[in-house]
C-alpha cells in the first residue's frame, strides 16, 4: 500500500499553538519534508520527536519532490511542512503535492496556524468572502500589474510583505485604491505581537521599525478620500503640460495634483513609476 502525504500546519510563532494531531503525525511520519530543517528542528526538539528531516524549499522542490514520490509509492507516509503556518500558503510543496496526486498518492490535510486566518479573524471586517494576494512581487512591472488586480476587488483583501518593502507597498496601494482602512500584522502569535489599525495615512507612520513578516488585511471596499485615479492617464497629461504646453516638471505636478484632488508626492510618484516600467 502507498503512503500518504500529510500537510501538516506548524506555529507561525507561538509553539504552543500545534494540535495534538499534528504532533502524532509529525512522529509517526517515515521521514518530514521541511522548507528549512534547522527552524523544524527548534519544532521537534520541543516535543520530543526524533523522525528524520530532509530539506524541501524552492530551490530544490522539483528534484527532491520525485524521490519523496517513490518513497511515498513505496509506502512510506510524508509529512510536509515549511517554516511557519500552513504549507503550500506563499511557501514550498505545491510542487510536491501536485506530483504525490498525479502519483495516485492520497494528500491528507492536518489544518492548525494560518497567518492569513489570524489576521482576517482580529481585522473586525467584512469576512463573508476575501481575497488573498500573497507577497507583491518585486520587479516593477509586475507590481504594476498585482496592484491593478487588487484595485478591482472590493471588499477584505489579504497580503503578506516584507519589512523593508510595508511602507513602499502600503503608498502604492493607497495610490491604487485610496486611503483604505486596513490591519497590519506583525509579530503575530509572538510575545511582543502588535496590530496597528487605521487608515494607510495613520498606519505607515508606526512602521518604520518594522520586523519579521508582516500580514496586512485591507478593507478595499471602503476609503477615507477618493484617490482612484488612472495613474496612465496621469503620465499621459504630465507629457502633454511639460512637453506641448511647456509647463516645468514641478509647475505640471502641482496642476495635476489640484486637478486629480491628488497630493503632489502621489503624482511625482505615479510619473516615477511609470519612467521605472519604460512606459
Amino acid at each position: 500500500m502507498p503512503g500518504t502525504l500529510f500537510v501538516v500546519a506548524t506555529p507561525i510563532g507561538n509553539l504552543e499553538d500545534i494540535t495534538v494531531r499534528a504532533l502524532r503525525v509529525l512522529r509517526d511520519a517515515a521521514v518530514i519534508a521541511a522548507e528549512d530543517t534547522r527552524r523544524t528542528a527548534q519544532l521537534l526538539a520541543r516535543h520530543a520527536i526524533a523522525t528524520p528531516t530532509t530539506s524541501l524549499h524552492e530551490h530544490n522542490e522539483s528534484r527532491k519532490a520525485v524521490a519523496l514520490v517513490e518513497r511515498l509509492q513505496r509506502g512510506d507516509d510524508v509529512a510536509l511542512v515549511s517554516d511557519a503556518g500552513t504549507p503550500t500558503v506563499s511557501d514550498p510543496g505545491g510542487r510536491l503535492v501536485r506530483a504525490a496526486i498525479d502519483a495516485g498518492i492520497r494528500v491528507e490535510p492536518i489544518p492548525g496556524p494560518s497567518a492569513v486566518l489570524a489576521a482576517l479573524a482580529v481585522a473586525g471586517f467584512d469576512t463573508t468572502s476575501f481575497s488573498f494576494f500573497g507577497f507583491p512581487p518585486t520587479r516593477s512591472a509586475d507590481r504594476k500589474q498585482w496592484f491593478e488586480r487588487v484595485a478591482t476587488v472590493r471588499g477584505t483583501v489579504v497580503f503578506f510583505e516584507a519589512p523593508h518593502r510595508i511602507t513602499s507597498t502600503l503608498e502604492e496601494l493607497r495610490r491604487a485604491v485610496g486611503d483604505c482602512e486596513v490591519v497590519v500584522g506583525r509579530e503575530l502569535t509572538k510575545l511582543h505581537e502588535q496590530l496597528v489599525r487605521g487608515p494607510i495615512t495613520a498606519v505607515l507612520p508606526t512602521l518604520e521599525l518594522a520586523k519579521g513578516e508582516l500580514t496586512i488585511v485591507a478593507d478595499i471596499g471602503e476609503t477615507t478620500e477618493i484617490t482612484r485615479v488612472d495613474a496612465s492617464a496621469v503620465v499621459s497629461e504630465f507629457g502633454v503640460l511639460t512637453k506641448i504646453n511647456g509647463l516645468s516638471r514641478r509647475n505640471a505636478i502641482s496642476r495635476l495634483a489640484r486637478r486629480h484632488g491628488l497630493a503632489p508626492n502621489d503624482v511625482y510618484a505615479m510619473i516615477e513609476d511609470a519612467k521605472k516600467s519604460g512606459e
